[in-house]
C-alpha cells in the first residue's frame, strides 16, 4: 500500500505541472501549418496506425513546430483563420492527436496509460490550445464533443492500442467529411472493434461506443444502427450488446 501511495503521489505531482510550450522556429503565416504535422504522420506512423515514438523523440522539430502553433493559435483567439465549421473541427482533431503524441513523449513514452497513469495523462498536466490551458480530458469532452460530430470518436487518438487507427495524413477542412467517413468505415469493419457472436446472439463493440454512447445515440436509434451506417454487411440490430475492453497499451510500432 505504501508503494502504491508513493507511486500515486508521484504521478499526481508530475501531472500537475503544465506541459511547456515546445521550443520551435517561426510559424508559417496564414493557414495552419499542417505540413509539419503531415511530415510527422508520414514518417513515423505505419499503415496500421502504429507510432515510432522513439523516432519522433529523436526528431522532434516538426512535432514541436505544430504543437507550438496549437499552443498559440486556435479558433477562439484567431477565428479568422478558421472560416468554416470544417476548418474548426479539422484543427481540433489534428491538435488533439498531436498534443497526445507530444504528451506521450514528454511523459517518457510509458508502456501503458492504464490505471492511475490516466489521471496524470488526461486530467492533469495541462496543455494549451489557442493560449488557453486545458486538460486533454476537458479538451475532448468540453470543446471537441460540443461540436456534435460523433465521427470524432473514430478520429481522435490518445496513442493507445484501443484507439482508432491514426491516419498517415492530417485531417483537412476541404475533405474532412470524406476523411471521417473513411475512418468510420475502417473502424466499424475491424474485428477488434465490431465482433458478431451468433452463437450467443451478442454484438461485441469497442468500448469507445460505451464511453460516448450518448453521442452515437443522438444520431441513431441504437449503437448497432449507427455501426451499420458504415458496414457493407450489417450487424444484427436485435442482438445483446457487450463491450470489448479498451486496451490502454501505448500503440508503438514494433522495434521502435
Amino acid at each position: 500500500m505504501k508503494k502504491f501511495l508513493l507511486l500515486l503521489a508521484s504521478i499526481v505531482l508530475t501531472g500537475c505541472a503544465s506541459v511547456p510550450r515546445p521550443v520551435s522556429g517561426p510559424m508559417p503565416a496564414g493557414a495552419p501549418p499542417y505540413d509539419a504535422w503531415a511530415r510527422v504522420l508520414e514518417k513515423y506512423v505505419d499503415d496500421r496506425g502504429r507510432i515510432d515514438f522513439g523516432g519522433v523523440a529523436k526528431d522532434r522539430a516538426d512535432l514541436n513546430r505544430f504543437v507550438a502553433y496549437v499552443y498559440d493559435v486556435g479558433p477562439n483567439n484567431q477565428p479568422q483563420r478558421f472560416p468554416t465549421p470544417e476548418h474548426v473541427l479539422a484543427f481540433h482533431i489534428n491538435a488533439y492527436n498531436a498534443l497526445a503524441l507530444h504528451k506521450v513523449i514528454e511523459s517518457g513514452i510509458p508502456q501503458s496509460l492504464a490505471g492511475v497513469k490516466k489521471i496524470g495523462f488526461f486530467f492533469l498536466g495541462k496543455v494549451q490550445v489557442g493560449g488557453e490551458a486545458i486538460s486533454l480530458y476537458d479538451y475532448e469532452n468540453k470543446v471537441i464533443r460540443a461540436l456534435n460530430e460523433p465521427r470524432i470518436h473514430v478520429a481522435l487518438n490518445c496513442m493507445s492500442v484501443g484507439c482508432p487507427r491514426l491516419p498517415r495524413e492530417p485531417f483537412l477542412a476541404e475533405k474532412l467529411n470524406a476523411q471521417l467517413d473513411r475512418e468510420a468505415r475502417l473502424f466499424f469493419n475491424e474485428a477488434r472493434n465490431v465482433d458478431v457472436v451468433d452463437a450467443a446472439r451478442t454484438l461485441r463493440l469497442s468500448e469507445i461506443l460505451k464511453f460516448y454512447a450518448s453521442d452515437f445515440l443522438a444520431q441513431a436509434p441504437s449503437l448497432a444502427a449507427y455501426v451499420n451506417r458504415y458496414r457493407p454487411v450489417p450487424v444484427p440490430e436485435n442482438y445483446a450488446v457487450a463491450f470489448i475492453p479498451y486496451d490502454w497499451t501505448i500503440n508503438a510500432k514494433p522495434g521502435s
